[in-house]
């Protein structure tokens, strides 16, 4: 999509510019850093950091000759290393670009406390790769670092200008002492721009350079915001600065790179009526479909049909028609839209087309009309209030990406004026399942009636939704081998590694996604769950519904929680006994926690026990309703969290 992107906006601002010459070059060509200074001055206030950013300079230069266009990148950045661990995060400076990439400068020396400078070039350039992600890094390898020493590095780039929409971090995970931006352009453009989380308003400069504006923001003293605290967003709460190209003053463009001119521009092009041959071929490829009285269903026979048929692949060329699509199995982002509205088209289902990003890495701002914002799809059946993904190939409807949900999204509706159809673009909320569709429910029974050292433990445990998510798509991926040595770490999280007795799933595969929850039925002896001591025997029973986290927070929480989606337990645990046999401790069952938000209970963990003759029975109750919870609810929050964890630790007591 970027790649894309990136042609497209050369070719918007090709249209934009064209007869206008300006300068070459780009103005910080011959910018650098001070050859002779063989000591960094360290501000008092962070002499006893463990790593602070001193200075970060980002330089973003637009330059128009003639009908070309290009984008100039600078980055010239200071760190201090003054901890262990700084010193071990730091011996490798990482390249954030490929090296076959137009990188015009790539620098990077360390000044040590003693003042010795040791300088890198390419010769100190290593290679790493990343075995689980199939991935290769290029980086600097630094030796010789010790505490209080500063890294330095410079890299300028030569790429393709970022018009439609670009945000820029102003802060991150260490302290920033110095931040300096620029955002460089010719005087006839004119640009958007909005700060986030209280980052300062930009400047503008139109006398330094002719002919030129120079867009900077200047701040001092950034704090750093931790990037490790558990359930989170950390991008949706730093210093932002978004901008993206408004107007030519040149031609008269205005509202240039809108919402509006997207949304209809693409439904024509997606929705172009079909020619008789590609016409039947559509027809024909509907055919295959199953059909259903059920719309929720039909979708979901679609999805399954596409899904099955043509591979995704985001960077091929796109087909000439759908046809082309559906005869070579296979499709870019462009091409699957086309062949689900045909398809759509074929079974007369209504459906938005929906561009969203991810909440984790671009919020949605749907008062900032970005393309940085429409990375995402979706498409969504008003009938049903339902999503689908189309691009995802282990999800299936009501089920779709979760990090692209619980945020704004553009939703393209079909409209027809005076006899014209065209393509409408609205700002809506995309609603993620709630807890009712991600429902976990597990059904245990202890019996003791044989054995007081060796109970057996029963175990029905149902996934549904986005839990059952995690275990369904595996089996059509994986080797029967695979799937089985899959199956036994499983059930290694509720028998606690013994060796099971029996061991039966179902509802496996990709069928059956979205459509019926994933069942894993276990049930093995419960001897190493068994202590005796003396007359008493100790039994872990809070072991049997599986490993829980328990939610440390060392320091101050500084962010709100965020998390994935909402879900929900249910737990059942009966426990027979012989005659005779009594429990002294059962009080332990007795757990209530609430998170209550505006009145109203957002998340839960209620556990009670009730007892008949020699049986008794554990009820517990788990769940998060909502995605988001304020940071003044933080430690109701976490209590929730941890009753869970403190239930996984009940060891019960059991006497004759």
């Amino acid at each position: 999509m970027k790649t894309n992107r990136l042609k497209n906006t050369l070719n918007l601002l090709v249209l934009l510019s064209s007869s206008v010459i300006f300068a070459q070059d780009y103005s910080f060509k011959n910018y650098d850093w001070n050859e002779k200074e063989t000591k960094v001055e360290i501000p008092e206030q962070y002499k006893n950091e463990k790593e602070v950013i001193l200075e970060r300079t980002i330089k973003i230069e637009i330059v128009v000759s003639g009908k070309t266009a290009k984008q100039y990148h600078l980055l010239h950045e200071k760190v201090l290393i003054n901890s262990d661990d700084a010193i071990e995060r730091n011996n490798k400076i990482y390249i954030p670009f490929s090296l076959d990439e137009s990188v015009l400068v790539n620098k990077a020396r360390a000044i040590l406390k003693n003042g010795t400078v040791i300088q890198l070039d390419k010769k100190d350039i290593k290679e790493d790769v990343d075995q689980e992600k199939g991935m290769k890094y290029n980086y600097f390898a630094v030796n010789g670092l010790d505490k209080g020493a500063v890294i330095e590095k410079i890299y300028v780039l030569e790429e393709g200008p970022e018009l439609t929409g670009n945000t820029i971090k102003m802060q991150d995970d260490y302290p920033i002492g110095k931040l300096n931006f620029e955002l460089i352009h010719p005087n006839y453009l004119v640009f958007k721009t909005k700060s986030y989380n209280g980052l300062g308003e930009p400047k503008l400069d139109d006398k330094t350079i002719a002919n030129t504006v120079i867009v900077s923001v200047n701040e001092q003293n950034i704090p750093a915001l931790d990037n490790d605290e558990n359930y989170s967003n950390w991008n949706l709460q730093l210093k932002l600065f978004r901008y993206k190209l408004d107007e030519n003053i040149m031609n008269g463009g205005r509202n240039l790179n809108n919402f509006k001119d997207f949304s209809n521009n693409l439904y024509q092009r997606l929705t172009a009526e079909l020619d008789k041959k590609t016409q039947k071929i559509v027809d024909d490829f509907c055919k295959t479909i199953p059909k259903s009285n059920d719309l929720q269903e039909q979708i979901w026979n679609i999805e399954n049909k596409i899904k099955k048929t043509i591979t995704y692949d985001r960077y091929i060329d796109s087909k000439e028609s759908v046809a082309g699509i559906i005869e070579s199995k296979q499709a870019n982002q462009t091409d699957v839209l086309r062949i689900y509205l045909a398809v759509f088209k074929n079974f007369n289902i209504e459906n938005n087309m929906v561009f969203t990003s991810n909440r984790y890495k671009i919020p949605f701002d749907k008062d900032f009309e970005s393309f940085e914002n429409l990375s995402e799809l979706l498409f969504y059946f008003p009938s049903i209030k339902k999503y689908l993904t189309p691009t995802e190939v282990q999800y299936r409807i009501p089920l779709f990406p979760a990090a692209i949900a619980n945020n704004n999204g553009l939703f393209i509706k079909e409209k027809t004026f005076a006899g014209v159809k065209m393509g409408i673009g609205e700002i809506d909320f995309i609603e993620i399942p709630g807890s009712e569709i991600t429902h976990d429910i597990m059904n245990i029974t202890v019996d003791f009636t044989k054995d007081l050292e060796n109970p057996l433990v029963t175990s029905n445990l149902t996934f549904g939704g986005y839990s059952g998510l995690n275990f369904q798509p595996i089996k059509d991926f994986a080797s029967a081998e695979q799937y089985k040595t899959f199956l036994k770490n499983v059930a290694e999280n509720y028998t606690v590694e013994a060796e099971y007795k029996t061991l039966t799933t179902e509802n496996d595969g990709i069928d059956f996604i979205g459509k019926k929850p994933f069942v894993l039925n276990v049930s093995y002896e419960g001897k190493d769950l068994t202590k005796k001591a003396g007359e008493n025997y100790l039994f872990s029973v809070g072991e049997t519904i599986g490993k829980q986290m328990e939610f440390y927070q060392e320091n101050k929480r500084t962010l709100p929680v965020e998390i994935d989606y909402p879900h929900y337990y249910t737990r059942k645990i009966k426990i027979l006994l012989p005659k005779g046999a009594t429990i002294k401790n059962l009080d332990k069952f007795n757990l209530d926690f609430k998170t209550v938000i505006d009145g109203k209970t957002q998340a839960e963990f209620v556990s009670k026990y009730t007892q008949k003759g020699d049986e008794i029975t554990v009820d517990n109750v788990e769940y998060y309703k909502i995605i988001n919870y304020p940071l003044n609810k933080f430690d109701d929050y976490k209590a929730v969290i941890n009753a869970a964890a403190d239930f996984n630790k009940i060891v019960i007591i059991v006497t004759k």
